[in-house]
């Protein structure tokens, strides 16, 4: 009775599957639309690292002045300003910081032994009647004493704590710095950080008041954690924060590709309803030392390919023993963003490709809930009906069993995490089509070949012809025309990758949030998906595609005899699958021929379609199923094609890649892949004519020899 339910219910599981996939179409365009929605980028740069490049300069007033000029004229609109200490006051020549001894030494005075103060003087009357009540706040607040001072008709203050403890107290960003810049025509992109403790409410509204007045939209956080978040456990600190941020229309900006998050970054972005802007950081290091082309273009790609609309320069100088000279990197940075006469800079090529120099925005993301959330939910049964088809291709008694179990598991999750949920359920769906339309194009290979084959003999002598067929022993089918069966390859190469895409609108349904979009959640499960569908299309091969039942093709894989030469094979297998997982996720790293691949690819099509996709596994796959169709022992090569399947999910579940960007590389990977596959096919067809040609000859000749 179940084995008839289970034959019935296969049909209604792809029709729910169908279903899914349609409803899942209307998600994906809101998504489209949302990417669209903040297309502005801006480019930031960090004024503390000017300070330092002017710091080395004969006249460092002027200089900063003129690279000021510089900037703006290069596409730079927006400054970056630190939490300042008395230290980079001093290096912004506002102030003087001197100790009990020098101050003594200044005034004629004996030196007095038990006093070590930390005494402050001030540039002219401008910087003491802005910083002073700043100091003040900030020490009297850590219980520290503070009192007027002059020297010389200038005035100071008396600071009753060491210099060095002094210079570590965290002071607002420099007032009179910000005020000079707004002036100037900059934005500004104030950081701060969580090293100030306890979290002070007072302090926070009035800098964010600051802020406001002067037209900042977004903050930038140092350090850690985000401003309060030591002390949210007790005090909710990061809540009141937020709601500072909400009163006075501050946004923030996350920062890509950290090693750790910054911790309370989540919560914030959730409380201010995800006013977020992702950004990317171009180190000191690079920013010296890469040629302006290639920071142009990690620019160009951070937009394009990241939602990154923020581009945070660095600068650094340096003593060059070569040149005996100080060198920095603010030339090379404006031939970056400028370019020549010959190039375009990184600030004209965003503008050609959609992104116009101005001010960062959040993208727009509300979603109307009404008919977003019932679409999901047929989404996410749509997603347990095809998890179900995968467990009962292998296990048929267990098709409508694992879909129950499947729905009633969804449903507690549903209430225990939602993340969880849907997560797993884009995870499985992301293993299951790729790995379905291989088995599915399998079938088809078997159906046209069934009862077609003929043993001719294989390399192995003395094994039976039954372990040879069943490792692709010399079992070759009837010989069909080369049109034919190109013609039927090349329809199994298209079914095939319409089957595998099947799960993409379910995977962009599943993580449809905006929580994905800014990385602030990520996709777990890639490793899982690059290995998955590689291991189940194994597994179907080689134990559910002979003529004997599954446990006898399994007694004899176990009872075949190793020898060196499958150690070798087994020991070259690992070292590949150790390489192809270390290219998984985002820590892979790209060999230099891929590199130069891609950069060509990206500068002459636009979009670079994914290397392994187009150059490996998809051209393998279309040669495979024109073999197949003459030759079992191609059967083989659908399990390298897998990889070229599972990574078009794959490719779709980098969220935070607009969509068009994703679905255009998967064209151009099954495109250019296709062409490659063709010409492969036309090289065997050359091989194998010469080879029925001149193979007689070679072995009578051989003969003749012995």
């Amino acid at each position: 009775m179940l084995h008839q339910w289970n034959r019935k219910a296969r049909k209604w599981l792809w029709l729910i599957v169908i279903a899914g996939v349609l409803a899942a179409m209307p998600i994906a365009f809101l998504r489209a639309q949302m990417e669209d929605t903040a297309n502005e980028v801006e480019f930031v740069f960090n004024y503390k690292d000017l300070l330092q490049i002017a710091s080395y300069q004969s006249d460092p007033k002027g200089f900063t002045s003129q690279q000021l000029d510089e900037m703006k004229a290069a596409g730079i609109g927006t400054m970056a300003l630190f939490e300042s200490t008395l230290d980079e006051l001093s290096l912004a020549k506002h102030l003087t910081i001197y100790n009990s001894s020098q101050v003594a030494m200044l005034q004629n005075k004996a030196i007095s032994f038990n006093e070590n103060y930390a005494y402050v003087l001030f540039a002219d009357q401008e910087m003491a009647t802005a910083l002073t009540p700043m100091i003040d706040y900030v020490f009297e607040r850590s219980g520290i004493v503070v009192r007027p001072w002059s020297f010389d008709g200038r005035e100071g203050l008396i600071i009753e704590t060491p210099v060095e403890n002094a210079v570590v107290k965290r002071l607002p960003p420099d007032p009179i710095a910000m005020q000079m810049l707004k002036d100037r025509g900059f934005n500004l992109l104030p950081r701060l950080s969580d090293r100030t403790r306890p979290y002070d409410e007072e302090m926070m509204g009035r800098m964010l008041k600051e802020f406001s007045e002067l037209g900042v939209t977004r903050l930038l956080f140092d350090g850690t954690a985000v401003p309060g978040y030591e002390d949210h456990a007790e005090d909710k600190t990061i809540n009141a924060f937020a709601e500072l941020l909400n009163q006075y229309g501050i946004g923030i900006a996350t920062i890509e590709n950290l090693k750790v998050p910054q911790k309370g970054i989540n919560l914030l972005a959730n409380l201010t309803d995800y006013n977020v802007a992702r950004l990317y950081s171009l180190s000191d290091a690079d920013a010296m030392n890469l040629t302006p082309d290639v920071i142009a273009d990690r620019f160009l790609l951070a937009a394009k390919d990241r939602n990154i609309r923020m581009f945070y320069i660095n600068g650094q100088v340096l003593r060059s023993i070569d040149k005996a000279a100080i060198i920095h990197s603010l030339d090379n940075m404006y031939l970056a963003l400028k370019g020549d006469e010959d190039t375009m800079g990184a600030v004209e090529q965003l503008s050609q490709q959609g992104f116009p120099n101005g001010v960062a925005k959040a993208f727009t993301h509300e979603q109307p809930q009404g008919w977003v959330k019932p679409l999901k939910a047929i989404a996410a049964v749509a997603s347990v009906a095809i998890i179900a088809l995968l467990i009962g291709t292998f296990i048929p008694v267990l098709l409508l069993p694992s879909f129950v179990i499947g729905l009633i598991g969804s449903a507690g999750l549903f209430v225990l995490s939602h993340a969880v949920l849907e997560q797993g359920l884009a995870l499985g769906a992301s293993i299951a089509a790729p790995t379905l339309a291989l088995i599915w194009a399998l079938g088809r290979i078997r159906l046209h070949t069934e009862g077609d084959q003929r043993f001719v003999g294989g390399p192995w002598r003395g094994k039976s012809e039954s372990s040879e067929a069943l490792f692709g022993g010399q079992w070759v089918f009837k010989s069909q025309r080369p049109a034919r069966r190109l013609t039927m390859a090349l329809g199994l190469y298209v079914s095939t990758a319409i089957i595998s895409l099947v799960g993409v609108p379910l995977l962009v349904a599943m993580l449809n949030n905006i929580t994905y979009s800014l990385v602030l959640e990520q996709f777990r499960g890639v490793s899982l998906l690059h290995l998955a569908p590689i291991v189940l299309v194994t597994l179907y091969l080689f134990l559910y595609t002979g003529t004997q039942s599954v446990w006898a093709n399994l007694r004899k894989l176990l009872s075949l005899q190793v020898t060196v030469l499958w150690v070798v094979v087994a020991a070259v297998l690992g070292v590949v699958g150790m390489y192809y997982m270390s290219r998984t996720g985002n820590s892979g790293q790209a060999s230099g021929l891929e590199i130069i691949v891609r950069n060509l690819l990206e500068t002459t099509i636009g979009v670079r379609p994914r290397f392994k996709e187009f150059l490996f596994a998809h051209p393998l796959f279309l040669l495979g199923l024109y073999l197949a169709l003459r030759y079992r022992a191609a059967w083989i090569v659908f399990i390298i094609a897998s990889i070229g399947q599972l990574s078009m999910l794959d490719t779709f579940a980098h969220i935070h890649t607009p969509l068009y960007i994703s679905a255009i590389r998967v064209a151009l990977g099954l495109g250019i892949g296709a062409i490659i596959g063709l010409a492969a096919i036309g090289v065997w067809q050359l091989a194998e004519g010469a080879w029925r040609r001149w193979s007689p000859k070679l072995i009578k000749a051989g003969k003749a020899f012995e």
